[in-house]
């Protein structure tokens, strides 16, 4: 393909992953109460168990604070719902380059990926209500905390995809792997290392100060790390096996090649 073929081939998939975009956000802005529901309900709980004086709610500043706050909130869903076409048409883009052998790994990892992005949406979701009833543990009884409600989603949708990304963290352990860069051996040979860096990276990359909610992140992924060596294990296996042996040659000897 020339230059210009790349480049109207990329227009293509560009405009089929934005399109699907832009339906998943429909669907999202039709779902947004039950989106709205799912992702406040957090706050409700605590404001429940505090009683019927208890001033915890959130605020919405402004006239088109909820217009906009509905809008954004409906391209985030938007966002996860079609993760699997836009993934899928990014695959596609580079699949044409690549041989056989390479596109039957690239399909693995596509089918890996897309589980684990919307399974660590999902985890996230599932820890979020922890996570928002220790910072509003920290609140006073008889004081308020009405937080402005474009910060509070802010932080609720940066929580929920920084677990998502996070779970892509085996892929790029396997990928490595196959590339030839990170082999098996010094995966677990630095399994030690990798668990801090693990912890680090939990701890800066949740949003809250809470030891609880990085514990509920680094928990994961460390399973995961040790699931990637396994794999990565598997393909070394397969690559000793399938090396040939007059590679195994000394220098001062003659090869069966």
């Amino acid at each position: 393909m020339s230059l210009g073929d790349h480049l109207r081939e990329f227009r293509r998939r560009l405009f089929i992953a934005a399109a699907a975009l832009i339906a998943c956000t429909v669907v999202g802005w039709y779902l947004f109460d039950t989106i709205y529901l799912h992702l406040t309900a957090p706050i409700a709980t605590i404001a429940e168990q505090r009683g019927e004086g208890s001033l915890i709610d959130l605020n919405y500043a402004g006239l088109t604070a909820a217009f906009s706050q509905r809008l954004s909130l409906s391209i985030w869903a938007g966002t996860i719902m079609s993760a699997p076409m836009w993934l899928w048409q990014a695959w596609a883009f580079v699949v044409p380059g690549l041989t056989k052998k390479e596109k039957r790994l690239s399909r693995l990892f596509i089918a890996a990926i897309v589980p684990l992005f919307l399974g660590g949406c999902w985890f996230g979701y599932t820890t979020l209500p922890k996570a928002v009833e220790i910072l509003l543990g920290f609140t006073p009884e008889g004081a308020a905390n009405l937080p402005e409600a474009a910060l509070y989603f802010s932080f609720v949708t940066r929580f929920i995809l920084v677990f998502g990304i996070a779970f892509l963290f085996p892929v790029v352990l396997v990928a490595l792997n196959v590339a030839g860069v990170l082999p098996a051996h010094v995966m677990l040979k630095g399994w030690r290392p990798a668990i801090v860096l693990i912890v680090l990276f939990s701890a800066v990359a949740t949003p809250t100060p809470d030891p609880f909610t990085m514990l509920l992140l680094a928990a994961p992924l460390v399973v995961l790390y040790f699931a990637a060596y396994g794999v990565a294990r598997l393909i070394d296996r397969r690559r000793a096996k399938d090396r040939p042996d007059w590679l195994e040659t000394s220098d001062d000897e003659a090869s069966a090649l």
